[in-house]
């Protein structure tokens, strides 16, 4: 339950002076709820020492009318998506925390100021404290006319503060979704069918019923089974011991290669859709003087989240309560009611901590489903249904396998004057959400392709210009993963203009300049990573550079990077970044996120990619789906540089950009182009 008495919906200050800020996004490491306390605390005017905050649920914002707005967390949407909202929240605090004390004194609102928690009188030398009137300032009517400060006058936002979540995660305190405990709890282990989209034909119960522990063997609709235990490794092992004879189905023939011949085939299609398109490409090639081809793959990708899907639930018949960490409390609560079979003011979600999401706790809230589901069977026990990492790593909704055939055009003086772009490949809204599909547009497969706008714009302009795309779905279910199909999309626009520059026989980022006249944000974050990675120098011996920029998510990003080659050893020694996110909450915290989406994004360059035989997800475990290691990590060096005036995103921008800065630095190095990734696969160690 929410603590009381609070001053607004997003404000609760005790007596002692402890500032309650309330975060209805969901935190994964990222930051948000220090970046959201932060503007909140800015209107406020509060003592950020005193400062720490609380999670409200989805059940209690439906009941107040949405007074939190969203609780989706996902496509860096957690700063830039709240900041009226959660700013207003903590201006109109302030301002009845003035009236409180002015009323108290018998003076203008007017006469009074804020600052640090204090209230201040200045003709009288009066002042008091935000506890002090915190209660009398909850009994006052909110105000309808809500100044905020102009960024000028900001003290706090665009501060380095320390996060508010670090102290407890380093004692040990925090509570993630796996950490839940409550009274009577039991633990169920659940397994699907090993290929997606089969069922069970039929299990035999009787062969662990008596198991140790054991209390119940539940079948989940047509396609999993779970056991309940009192311990999660008693209910494991028996599942373990279940003899399951599956229906796999029609899929059980689908493989990497049944999926690879579908996405070349669509590189050629007729039934295709046009996302982004100027002048006339397909004539302008067909009589340019010369053109360039290349065809690029990009495999599955798995979130590989630290913390493997999991998620409690308590039903008692009259209400459904469930305990998990989600990136869409909205999208749960709506899957909780749903599979209860109760309204949904009968049912809540209480949202923790999240140990990892990228995307995977946002795509699908499948594990909520099933946790509810198996408690459904056992009224009045709080269940906890824990994912394996065999389950969770097999039963992903992955990062979209794609394809994208490249075709540009030059004239006899050697200028670029064509680009088609043709795009193979799945589509993430045709698994989590097919109404968002447009006259078989999925808009989200356009990322960095945009003809302009605000939040993924295509940086160069190109007399010629068509992209297109042929949609192709196999059987694997696909999802939103950190940065989604920039990250894909960034290497094909990206590798693609390295090698336009190489054929044209111009210097990599002299050729994107003469491109990018039209786009000086674009050009302004290439020019500073190119500046700050010592482009146009001599580089230290062995080294070689790459250069590489997008707009995503609304923020502009580039990358300058640096590498050395040693036979199939590839050592990534540098990556300067630049970025521009508008505005900049927490600069140190946009660094941090920076390297750390580094990390994300070379392991899915290096070492990621998931295969299929027989229709089952081949990867079990990190095993076989490695993860970078601290030696192997290059120094980061940020270039941070808000020129205002908007609101980018910060998690997943920069993603994007680092394989192709560094596949443009292997090129440089070995004069070889990689265009099927992983790495791994094609030789290449990451040393």
């Amino acid at each position: 339950m929410l603590q009381q008495p609070e001053v607004n919906a997003w404000v609760v200050i005790k007596p002692d002076e402890t500032v309650i800020i309330r975060i209805a996004r969901s935190e994964m490491g990222q930051g948000t709820s220090t970046g959201l306390a932060q503007m909140v605390a800015e209107e406020l005017e509060c003592d950020w020492s005193k400062v720490t905050y609380e999670f409200p649920t989805p059940g209690q914002n439906a009941a107040r009318n949405h007074v939190w707005g969203s609780f989706f967390t996902a496509g860096s949407q957690g700063i830039r998506g709240s900041v009226d909202l959660v700013r207003s929240g903590g201006a109109a605090a302030r301002m009845m925390l003035i009236e409180a004390a002015a009323r108290r004194w018998g003076v203008a609102a007017s006469e009074c100021s804020a600052g640090q928690g204090k209230i201040v009188h200045a003709s009288s030398r009066r002042s008091t404290t935000f506890g002090a009137v915190a209660s009398a300032a909850a009994k006052l009517a909110p105000p309808t006319n809500i100044p905020l400060k102009d960024p000028k006058d900001w003290k706090l936002i665009g501060k380095d503060v320390k996060r508010l979540d670090t102290p407890d995660k380093t004692q040990g305190k925090t509570i993630f979704g796996i950490d839940i405990r409550l009274p009577g709890m039991l633990y169920a282990a659940f397994s699907a069918c090993p290929v997606n989209g089969g069922k069970i034909k039929r299990f035999d119960a009787t062969k662990i019923a008596t198991n140790t522990g054991v209390k119940k063997i539940v079948q989940i609709e047509d396609y999993g089974v779970a056991v309940v235990a009192d311990s999660w490794w008693r209910a494991k092992t028996a599942l373990d011991a279940l003899p399951i004879e599956w229906d796999d189905g029609e899929n059980a023939k689908v493989s990497s290669s049944s999926i690879d011949a579908v996405l070349k085939e669509g590189l050629d299609a007729n039934d295709v859709v046009v996302g982004n398109q100027s002048g006339n490409a397909k004539a302008v090639l067909a009589n340019a003087a010369k053109t360039f081809e290349a065809v690029y793959s990009y495999p599955y990708q798995a979130h590989a989240t630290m913390e493997p899907m999991n998620a409690t639930a308590l039903f008692t018949g009259e209400r459904c309560e469930v305990w998990c960490s989600t990136q869409n409390g909205d999208a749960a609560l709506a899957v909780v009611a749903q599979a209860a079979g109760l309204r949904p003011e009968r049912c809540d979600v209480h949202k923790t901590f999240l140990g990892g999401g990228f995307g995977r706790r946002s795509s699908s809230q499948d594990y909520v489903r099933q946790a509810v589901l198996i408690a459904k069977q056992m009224p009045g026990i709080p269940i906890k249904m824990l994912w394996s990492r065999e389950e969770d790593m097999t039963h992903d909704w992955y990062h979209p396998i794609t394809q994208c055939k490249m075709i540009a055009g030059f004239d006899k003086d050697n200028n670029l004057i064509a680009i088609h772009y043709r795009i193979s490949g799945q589509s993430i809204f045709a698994s989590i959400g097919p109404t968002q599909i447009r006259n078989g547009l999925d808009p989200v497969t356009f990322s960095g392709f945009s003809a302009g706008g605000n939040e993924d714009a295509f940086g160069y302009t190109i007399p010629n210009l068509l992209v297109d795309y042929a949609m192709r779905n196999p059987h694997l279910h696909s999802g939103f993963w950190r940065g989604v199909t920039i990250n894909h999309n960034a290497i094909f626009i990206e590798c693609f203009m390295d090698e336009l520059a190489s054929h044209a026989g111009i210097d990599a980022l002299e050729f994107r300049r003469k491109l990018m006249g039209n786009h000086p944000k674009h050009l302004a974050v290439l020019n500073a990573a190119a500046e700050r990675g010592g482009w146009g120098k001599p580089a230290p011996a062995g080294i070689f550079r790459g250069l590489a920029q997008a707009m995503v998510f609304g923020s502009y990003v580039a990358a300058c990077a640096e590498v050395s080659v040693v036979g199939n050893n590839v050592k990534v020694h540098r990556i300067v970044a630049a970025t521009d996110p508008g505005y900049a909450v927490n600069p140190g915290q946009i660094e941090r996120q920076v390297a750390g989406s580094f990390v994300y994004g070379l392991t899915g360059l290096f070492l990621g990619g998931i295969t299929v035989k027989d229709g089952k997800v081949e990867q079990q475990n990190f095993d076989s789906y490695d993860m970078m290691r601290i030696r192997q990590m290059p120094k980061v060096e940020t270039v941070l540089m808000p020129s205002g005036g908007f609101w980018g995103g910060v998690g997943e921008p920069t993603i994007c950009v680092a394989a192709p800065a560094v596949l443009n630095a292997i090129a440089a190095a070995t004069g070889k182009r990689y265009r099927t990734f992983p790495l791994q696969a094609q030789g290449l160690s990451l040393v």
